[in-house]
């Protein structure tokens, strides 16, 4: 058997304790550490809330680490979880996620067929979607999980090849692109990355009605990969390329609009207003048309599709200045 250690980030949500259950219960070789990184900005966070979640996993609390990193994001919470273990495979979870069954047993099967020049194993991810009717836009964002590559909600590294990578790129401070910048350099290192049959389920968690405006500050993290990667970054990663460049032309032409009203240039303005109104509500109906269109579902569509292209605009601009020097990770030795 291939001895593995897991390692959770984590927030201490609701999630956690499902997540750590479904761990417990899984049939097949345990593994032989497990690291809960929790990773709340408060300086003094509440211990007693992960007294519950602890408490599900029975016999493997004793073999349970609890660190704290101090709210630096996911990325530099698993690097704190992997310099703390000793085997030489890293399984990382995420803490809203509920392995399957036999996911231990599959997990060790996994890493038993891995050659040596394998540096990771992906998990497969299942995202239940409601079958009464169509999912909403955040839902259907979700269900994008499963067709991503190197997700961490379910990857296991070698520990040979983190090392030598320099584990993830702590710039990454969201749950976003770190997954695959790390791929990235892991496969530039070369090792290879394979699929796995080990299965995970990842319940799409309740959001407010503007988590889809809070998710453009992800385009500042698009533009460190760039920084990092080169432009063709999102072919190598296997990433959908998104409406970035439909983003900054609604933006512009919004600009544009504003800047021609007040110079008095009123034919212009008029031109350019209804370029902004057509690309908004191309990017409204390609969010509402394959929905529950609800009133509710259709008027959050509306509103955040007017506010999505400017703060995708912002964020994007933003990252390319702040990272305009970025070097490769890691930027000392490891």
């Amino acid at each position: 058997m291939t001895a593995y250690a897991v390692v959770i980030p984590t927030l201490v949500r609701d999630t956690l304790a499902d997540c750590l259950t479904a761990l417990a219960a899984a049939t097949g070789p345990k593994p032989e550490e497990i690291v809960l990184v929790d990773d709340r900005p408060e300086p003094e966070p509440d211990p007693d809330a992960l007294e519950h979640p602890l408490s599900v996993l029975g016999a493997l609390r004793e073999r349970t680490l609890v660190l704290r990193s101090g709210g630096r994001g996911p990325a530099a919470a698993r690097n704190s979880g992997a310099r703390a273990v000793t085997a030489p495979w890293v399984a990382f979870l995420d803490d809203d996620v509920q392995v399957g069954p036999h996911w231990c047993d599959q997990l060790s099967q996994d890493l038993a067929e891995a050659g040596p020049d394998t540096g990771g194993v992906q998990g497969i991810i299942a995202v239940p979607l409601p079958g009464e009717r169509r999912p909403t836009d955040w839902e259907r964002g979700t269900a994008g999980l499963a067709q991503a590559h190197w997700i961490t909600a379910d990857m296991a590294f070698r520990a040979a090849a983190l090392k030598q990578v320099g584990g993830f790129d702590e710039r990454f401070r969201r749950a976003f692109r770190e997954d695959a910048d790390l791929a990235l350099r892991v496969l530039d290192a070369g090792w290879r990355i394979r699929q796995g049959r080990r299965t995970t389920r990842h319940p799409v968690r309740p959001a407010d009605r503007w988590v889809s405006l809070r998710a453009q500050r992800g385009n500042a993290d698009d533009a460190l990969m760039r920084r990092l990667h080169g432009p063709g970054w999102w072919h190598r990663a296997m990433a959908p390329r998104g409406r970035l460049r439909n983003h900054l032309a609604i933006t512009a032409t919004g600009l544009a609009a504003c800047a021609l009203a007040v110079t008095g240039q009123r034919r212009a303005a008029a031109a350019a207003a209804l370029g902004w109104a057509a690309g908004t509500g191309e990017f409204a109906w390609a969010r509402i048309a394959p929905g529950p269109r609800t009133r509710h579902e259709v008027g959050t569509m509306l509103a955040t599709s007017v506010l999505i292209p400017p703060a995708a605009t912002w964020h994007w601009f933003n990252g390319l200045w702040r990272h305009r020097d970025a070097a490769p990770w890691p930027e000392v030795a490891p």
